[in-house]
């Protein structure tokens, strides 16, 4: 597999050991150009990067190495981890994003991110779960790689979870908002267990966590609103866990 390397200088300069790395982090960029996307997560004055950047057509760039700390993550909780950067590997796909025209990633990008990962899972021992997008651990500021990422087929490829429920059984559970109290408890429960950072007493917090968890695993309805068929899908992906 070739990797061109680039240096970016947006990184920690103290080393890090292989066991603290625990999680990957996929990203889109959000530029109008890989040139562009290339640019900034290179220029000091971004004070942002990531370890990979994968093209449209499948190329990988290594901006910092994997035993430094890219900036990356920013804010951010998952499980037992907080403040991701330093437990993290951030690999950003270059897609225009939501603001200049979201795309569907390209076959030959999702080839390299997939055998990259592999390299990486294997290397690092990394869990099924703690395969991310950026949205799931800063719901609050972030929606990428957004809901057109396609994780079924990472999850094919032993790389994340995908619940095993099908979609059109799913779509008659749409919109039942009456939940019974132990129903609503149980899908909390379930997405802690699955990693989401959830408080109850945090209204906007609760919207934008939930909205996270249908970006990635109930995409034709992204409200935010918890119903019968997000509380099946987290039930069942817990029993992945």
């Amino acid at each position: 597999m070739k990797i061109k390397d680039t240096y970016s200088p947006n990184f920690n300069k103290k080393k890090r050991t292989d066991s603290s790395i625990k999680v990957i982090v996929i990203h889109y960029t959000g530029m109008q150009s890989e040139g562009e996307s290339l640019k900034r997560l290179c220029s000091p004055k971004s004070k942002v990067s990531s370890h990979f950047l994968i093209t449209r057509n499948g190329k990988i760039y290594r901006l910092v190495k994997e035993n430094k700390i890219a900036w990356h993550a920013g804010e951010s909780r998952w499980g037992k981890f907080k403040n991701l950067n330093k437990n993290s590997i951030g690999i950003e796909l270059v897609n225009k994003g939501h603001r200049f025209g979201y795309q569907s990633f390209e076959k030959k990008q999702l080839f390299s991110l997939i055998k990259i990962c592999k390299i990486l899972v294997k290397k690092y021992k990394i869990k099924k779960t703690n395969l991310v997008g950026h949205s799931d651990i800063a719901p609050l500021r972030k929606i990428d790689p957004g809901e057109k990422f396609p994780w079924q087929i990472l999850a094919k490829k032993n790389l994340g979870i995908w619940h095993n429920s099908k979609i059109e059984k799913l779509r008659k559970f749409r919109n039942i908002k009456k939940l019974k109290k132990d129903e609503k408890k149980s899908f909390i429960k379930n997405l802690k267990k699955i990693g989401y950072f959830f408080k109850s007493n945090n209204r906007l917090l609760s919207i934008k966590c939930v909205k996270a968890f249908q970006r990635r695993f109930r995409t034709e309805l992204i409200n935010g609103v918890i119903d019968k068929e997000c509380q099946i899908i987290a039930q069942n992906l817990s029993k992945k866990i």
